[in-house]
This record gives structure tokens, sequence and C-alpha cells, in this order.
């Protein structure tokens, strides 16, 4: 009856397997958009850091109002195209942090079926041993006893 039950239960393993294997590589997706979107932020960052270091060289030349302007304008923009990025990536590690939850509770379930599925074969086991020894315990039991004297 137990060893029933856990051919019964092996298409609900393998379709929670399937989910299992779906969200790991949806984790593994999203991993790699915080990564790209991490990388990207740092060339931004390092971007208009040396942009405000020519600021300083050039600046101590001395420079035209337009050129001021001109340096203003982009400084904004970069710094509007930082705080973008960063924003990007904390919706991209929200996103990780969602698949990793949903792939923790989707292993769980898959680890939780293996168990049930592996305690009822035990279970199958455990009775067809007791089976197979009360057969040869009857068996020796009828076989004629030579007595030897």
């Amino acid at each position: 009856m137990a060893s029933g039950i856990a051919a019964r239960l092996a298409p609900v393993v393998e379709m929670a397997e399937s989910a299992e294997k779906a969200a790991a590589q949806r984790l593994g997706h999203f991993q790699g958009q915080v990564n790209l979107a991490n990388s990207k932020l740092g060339d931004l960052e390092n971007f208009r850091a040396e942009y405000q270091s020519q600021w300083i060289g050039r600046g101590s030349q001395g420079v035209s109002g337009q050129w001021l302007r001109s340096y203003q304008y982009f400084l904004n923009q970069l710094e509007t195209a930082v705080s973008q990025q960063r924003q990007s990536l904390v919706w991209h590690e929200n996103n990780l942090n969602k698949a990793r939850e949903t792939w923790q509770q989707t292993y769980a379930r898959v680890e939780g079926l293996r168990k049930l599925v592996q305690r009822y074969a035990d279970e199958a086991r455990q009775l067809e041993d007791k089976r197979e020894q009360k057969l040869m315990d009857e068996l020796s039991q009828r076989l004629p006893r030579r007595d030897s004297y």
C-alpha cells in the first residue's frame, strides 16, 4: 500500500522539481540583472568622478561662463543618470529577493515531498520485510524437523 502511494506521488514530485528548476533559473536571471545594474552604476559613478576631476584641472586654468554652464548642465544630467541607475539597481534587487523567496519555497516543497515519498517507500520496504520474515517463519515451521540424537 505504502509503495503504491509513493509511486502515485512520483508525478507530483516531478512537477514540484520542474517548478523548483524554473524558480532557480529565474533566480539566476535576476542575479544577472542585479550584477549588470550594479556594473552600470559603477561605470556611471567612475565617469562622474573623472568628469569632476577634469573640472578641477580645467578650473584652475580659468574657464568661460559658457564652459561652466555646459559643465553644470552635463553634470546635472550625469547625476540624474546615476540616480536613475540606483533606482534601477534597487528595483532589480527587489526582484532578486522575490525570486529567492519563491525558489526557497519551491525548494522546501520539493524536499518535503521527497521526504514523504521516502517515508512511504521505507514503510513499504518494512512491510515487505515483515511479510518475507513471516513467510520464512511459516515455511520453517512446516518443514519436518530432523532431530539428531
